[in-house]
Formats: structure tokens, sequence, C-alpha cells
């Protein structure tokens, strides 16, 4: 998963904690976004709603995005689709493809009920994603914990 270097890399990294505490928050837009289009979509009402907290979401998308390049780059030494973290990396392409496509549906003139059908299959893109999140998350502090237990009965 880690080399000992990736691993005291990305444990130095400022970018560790800032891809930790933006996680949350992104996870968090996305629940209360996916109630909004989901309201939206079963009432016919808060479709401004629903689009502004899809705006913030695609925004928070973008701003983890961004950070995880950094922290890819600091990491693994390149700043995108690096071998260790590949298929992360096509599934946050993936999302984020997704998610834009908002924008184009907006511009092509779409309603809010195409729209808002269009996000469940976004979110449903970022919950793949997150899941491969979350599993790498379990795996690298299985890996740390192994690490400390094996320094330990060295020492």
């Amino acid at each position: 998963m880690y080399t000992a270097d990736q691993m005291a890399r990305r444990d130095a990294s400022r970018w560790t904690i800032v891809q930790a505490v933006l996680a949350p928050i992104q996870f968090l837009a996305f629940i209360i976004s996916a109630v909004l289009v989901a309201r939206a979509l079963a009432t016919g009402v808060g479709y401004d709603l629903a689009n502004t907290s899809i705006v913030l979401k695609i925004g928070l998308l973008w701003a983890i995005t961004i950070t995880g390049m950094i922290w890819e780059h600091e990491v693994y030494g390149q700043w995108f689709l690096a071998r260790e973290f590949f298929w992360e990396d096509i599934g946050n392409l993936v999302a984020i493809i997704t998610h834009n496509l908002y924008f184009v549906a907006r511009w092509l003139g779409w309603d809010d009920q195409s729209t808002m059908g269009l996000m469940v299959f976004a979110y449903t893109t970022y919950l793949f994603n997150c899941a491969q999140f979350i599993r790498r998350g379990i795996m690298a502090g299985r890996q740390k914990r192994a690490l400390r237990a094996l320094q330990q009965q060295t020492s």
C-alpha cells in the first residue's frame, strides 16, 4: 500500500490533514444535498435550495480533488494517476465528470426534474468513489498499526 518513505511523506504532509478535514465536510454536504435533491424529485418543490446545495457539493468536490492532487504529488511524486493511487483517481475522475455534467445540463436548458435525476446518478458515482477512499483509509490504518507493532517487537 505505502512504502516506508511514502508513509512518512503522507504522515508529514499538511495535505493529509486537509484531506481528513475536507472529506467529512464533503460527505455531510453530500447527505444534505442528496436529501434536498430527493425531496425536490419527490415533491416538486425546493429546486432552488437543491440547486444551491449541488453547486456547493461540486465546489467541495473540486476542493478535495485539487488538494488531493497536491497530496498525491507530495506522497507519490505524481499529480494524478500515480500507480499506487490509480483506481481512486479513476473513481474521482468519474465522479468529477458526472458532477460537472450538472453545469452542462443547465447550459443546455434541462428542466429541474431532469437535472435532479442526473444528480442522483452523479451522487451514486460519488458514493462508489467515497467507498474506495474509506477502504484505502482502513487499509492504511491497518498497515500503520502493523508497522508499529513490528517496530515494538524489534525494539
